[in-house]
């Protein structure tokens, strides 16, 4: 079984997966947005090419805790996922994940035009990571 993580963006939606051991994550790619469609397509292509069996979607809480609008966009975009792939979609938690990839690219040295191809596939590594590590140890 593999998890698929989304950091959905306005312009893109960053995409990790997890091995199929459900231990590490891996950034697969940025998908740029154009239309729903088009977006439910590419990701239809990775959950077919990686044997995917739960989505986790980040979910943009203010840092109050309370949900603003991107939040409730997140939610219409749970709502297409869940029925177009019939596979159960988690919304996780993602305040500061943006923040914390940026904090991860600059340490490691890349250039601001570097980061920005990169930064929204590295968040979803860390929505993904923070849901596995939330969850009991198997086994």
């Amino acid at each position: 079984m593999r998890i698929l993580a989304l950091d959905l963006g306005e312009k893109n939606i960053g995409v990790a997966v997890s091995d199929p051991l459900e231990i590490t994550a891996q950034g697969v790619k940025v998908i740029r947005r154009s239309n729903m469609s088009k977006d439910l397509a590419h990701i239809r292509e990775l959950v077919k090419e990686y044997s995917v069996e739960k989505i986790v979607l980040g979910y943009p809480l203010n840092m109050d805790g309370s949900a603003g609008e991107k939040a409730r966009e997140t939610l219409v975009f749970k709502e297409k996922l869940e029925n177009v792939f019939s596979l159960p979609v988690v919304i996780w938690d993602e305040r500061l994940t943006t923040v914390a990839a940026q904090r991860t690219l600059l340490a490691a040295g890349l250039r601001r035009s570097e980061r920005k191809k990169v930064v929204d596939k590295v968040a979803a590594v860390l929505i993904l990571e923070s849901y596995m590590q939330s969850r009991p140890s198997r086994g």
